[in-house]
């Protein structure tokens, strides 16, 4: 893996919460990032095969300093570039969440209103309300799961689909619990926001995101990328086996593990593969400066009313495994890191500002899966958070 450091100054203001007092450690103290954390990024990546990653460590009095390692076109010898522009999955979430809160501090939409009262056709949608779909906890199927739908992204991956394609694969199937009564990440929740959103103003989400989101906080290089075109540059994204196959595999441990990583080949170039199929859940595209000034507005609520961060930062647990994430309305917080993971085929991506350290953490990955059935910028932002923060 090529790996090249740069110091820079701080992309954006890092936003502190008014009860922000413990500063972070300074990464580049003692050689901190040269002798610690990028060795050890490296050796996560090699045992990973990632092809190439940037990552990206802010604080207000050290500004920002970031790693990019390894390749962005495998085989072509290029170095990854921190400028270049990547898919961040599930990050897009948290533009659609927030627009909806907007939304609901200007009384246009009440949270606790049914999604049926907006929306028609959805199963227990008299029942749903617009809270549970930010919260994850509709009991709605998640679509990306069918796998006759995982087929058709594999035999034909430039096909387009609108939101009511996506929706109509959803309903097919039974809600996986009664509304409110059980937590599971699904797109099919945020594709109805993106369309609730969409009604209630009578413009397209990207305009709204551009409007309330990009432009007032200097975004400049974020957008839906409905289509499968990324705008340059831009890294190109891999993924090991089908979606298929991914659907499916566990993660992997031990031998099991080491043989995945033997038997699993070359990746598959998947950048051109379109990502209309996860629209308002998935589909955007950024990069590092716009995700460094995402993080902190995210974390802080700054773009919401302080009834709706309140709401917003209320957060439920994922599952009964003790130091889980817990996730509030389209944001998680992992251990104080209040943020995002994403992932799309051919990327994975991971965004947290944690208020007390007063720290961003950023982390793009060309990858979305690797052998072992573990998410790359997932295992890349651990190893930050232990090496930077202990944590």
């Amino acid at each position: 893996m090529i790996a090249s450091l740069l110091p820079l100054t701080a992309a954006a203001p890092a936003l502190a919460s008014p009860g922000a007092t413990r500063p972070a450690p300074d990464p580049n103290k003692a050689g901190l990032m040269e002798k610690k954390l990028v060795p050890d990024l490296i050796g996560t990546m090699q045992k990973l095969r990632i092809p190439g990653a940037i990552v990206s460590v802010t604080m207000p009095k050290w500004g920002t300093t970031t790693a990019a390692l390894g390749t962005d076109y495998l085989g072509s010898g290029q170095r990854m570039d921190a400028t270049e522009h990547m898919r961040v999955g599930d990050i897009t979430r948290t533009f659609t969440g927030t627009v909806i809160l907007q939304l609901a501090g200007q009384h246009r939409i009440a949270l606790d209103e049914p999604v049926a009262a907006i929306v028609r056709g959805v199963p227990n949608g008299r029942h749903i309300t617009v809270r549970q779909l930010l919260q994850m906890t509709s009991g709605l199927y998640d679509y990306t799961q069918d796998t006759a739908f995982n087929a058709t992204l594999d035999q034909h991956p430039d096909a387009q689909f609108a939101p009511r394609d996506l929706l109509a694969v959803a309903f097919r199937h039974q809600p996986y619990f009664a509304p409110g009564k059980g937590f599971h990440d699904s797109a099919t929740n945020t594709v109805l926001l993106g369309m609730i959103a969409e009604r209630v103003t009578q413009r397209p989400l990207q305009t709204l995101f551009q409007e309330r989101i990009f432009k007032p906080l200097g975004m400049k290089d974020t957008q839906v990328t409905n289509g499968p075109a990324l705008t340059a540059p831009f890294a190109h994204g891999y993924q090991y086996g089908t979606n298929t196959a991914v659907l499916t595999a566990p993660v992997l441990t031990g031998k099991d593990a080491a043989w995945a990583d033997y038997s699993a080949g070359k990746p598959v170039d998947v950048t051109t593969a379109n990502a209309s199929y996860t629209w308002a859940d998935g589909s955007a595209t950024s990069t590092l400066a716009d995700l460094n000034r995402w993080a902190p507005a995210l974390a802080s609520g700054s773009l919401l009313t302080p009834q709706m961060r309140k709401q917003q930062m209320t957060f439920t647990a994922t599952s009964a495994t003790p130091g889980a994430a817990t996730y509030g309305l389209t944001v998680a917080d992992f251990g104080g890191f209040i943020g995002h993971e994403g992932r799309i085929p051919g990327y994975s991506t991971f965004v947290g500002y944690d208020p007390a350290k007063q720290a961003t953490v950023v982390v793009l990955a060309n990858l979305s899966v690797s052998p072992d059935g573990t998410v790359p910028a997932t295992e890349l932002s651990k190893r930050v958070l232990a090496d930077v923060f202990g944590g």
